[in-house]
């Protein structure tokens, strides 16, 4: 039934290097538009966001660039796009696949910078499929792509990696039981450890031991995951409140949510404090959150998935609304401005056209949302 009800890409936020982000008139666009890709956005199924430009797949195996880098390649099933790299993975003979990385600029002509061939995943995402695909983490799940080398990074057989999200700094991976493995840098309280140290190999989150994840996201520095029950777990850097906690720089606007942040330096939050509240005490305020924190999105509801930006982050719920907070200086939020939030805030363009969001994929500075009409009662 949902293949018959197909839906639409919309995208809003940064589209500076000419973009396809809705009608993509100017630098930003602040509220969701219906994407203007090439091939229109009905045969759209995964979309993989750069800061410069967007790599599309579609349906039919092609991926379609757009913005600072141009171009087509067919014969692919999935596309991660970075500002070092664009990585294909492209059909092989058999039940094989290639993987080949692109210098973003070449238009996929010539050579790629390398390839090697790898095994198809037995239940990864067809194309026909509108969700997020596996890369960075290759079908085989034994093994990751990098923007930098070394480009081809093997992973411990033992970590069963289901899916892995790459930061700035930093990697995610959640394996096949539920548990959320983080590596990498640490100066920002991104991988969730408590301390701000670096972790050369993945290390357990022991801080969510005992509960099973369902999906991870990782943004420029700081972190997201999901509980199977829909809780949403968050931490790193909260610079321009995409942890919806308590920020500085809008506390000083009058705009923050500092009231609510109280006690929170016992799990280990770097809380600093700023000016003075309602009772004429200092109102604290979240630099950083090197443990995960339990956030409430809206009474009731159930997060499903989840995506983030440099300093922005859109969860998705189970009955198909989509929120976000963060840094919104490009429209990036879609709240029809350019706030920045340290609070979720659903977004009303949705609920006002009656559409249900089926998946979320953010950019570093823009978001792409594929939604589908509500069916009629």
């Amino acid at each position: 039934m949902d293949e018959e009800r197909r839906g639409t890409w919309f995208g809003f936020g940064f589209c500076g290097f000419g973009q396809a982000l809705g009608s993509g008139l100017g630098r930003q666009v602040h509220s969701p538009e219906p994407l203007r890709t090439p091939g229109g956005s009905l045969g759209v199924c995964r979309v993989s966001a750069s800061w410069s430009y967007t790599a599309f797949v579609t349906r039919g195996g092609q991926v379609q660039l757009s913005g600072a880098a141009g171009g087509t390649a067919d014969g692919c099933t999935d596309a991660w796009a970075s500002e070092e790299l664009l990585v294909l993975l492209r059909a092989g003979p058999g039940a094989g696949a290639e993987l080949q990385a692109w210098a973003p600029g070449s238009a996929m002509r010539g050579d790629p910078l390398w390839s090697q061939a790898v095994q198809e995943a037995e239940h990864g995402p067809s194309r026909d499929e509108t969700q997020a695909g596996l890369l960075p983490l290759l079908p085989c799940a034994r093994a990751y792509v990098s923007p930098r080398p070394p480009f081809y990074r093997p992973l411990a057989p033992t970590l069963r990696a289901r899916r892995l999200e790459l930061g700035a700094e930093h990697a995610l991976l959640l394996d096949a039981a539920g548990q959320v493995f983080s590596w990498g840098a640490g100066r920002h309280g991104q991988l969730g450890h408590g301390t701000l140290e670096a972790e050369p190999e993945p290390r357990l989150l022991e801080a969510l031991q005992g509960l099973r994840m369902a999906e991870v996201a990782a943004g420029g520095w700081h972190s997201v995951c999901l509980s199977e029950t829909g809780d949403i777990y968050i931490w790193g850097w909260n610079e321009s409140g995409q942890l919806a906690l308590p920020t500085k720089s809008l506390a000083e606007d009058g705009k923050t949510t500092a009231g609510e942040a109280s006690g929170l330096e016992e799990d280990g939050s770097e809380v600093k404090r700023g000016s003075a509240g309602e009772d004429g005490a200092p109102a604290p305020f979240i630099a950083v959150q090197p443990f995960p924190a339990l956030l409430d999105l809206s009474p009731g509801s159930e997060a499903v998935k989840v995506s983030c930006g440099s300093r922005h982050t859109a969860v998705l719920t189970r009955t198909g609304e989509l929120y976000t907070w963060g840094w919104g200086k490009y429209g990036q939020l879609g709240h029809k401005d350019t706030t920045t939030l340290d609070r979720p805030c659903r977004v009303e363009y949705f609920v006002d056209k009656q559409l249900q969001v089926r998946t979320v994929s953010c950019g570093p500075w823009n978001t792409y949302v594929y939604a589908v009409e509500k069916e009629k009662s």
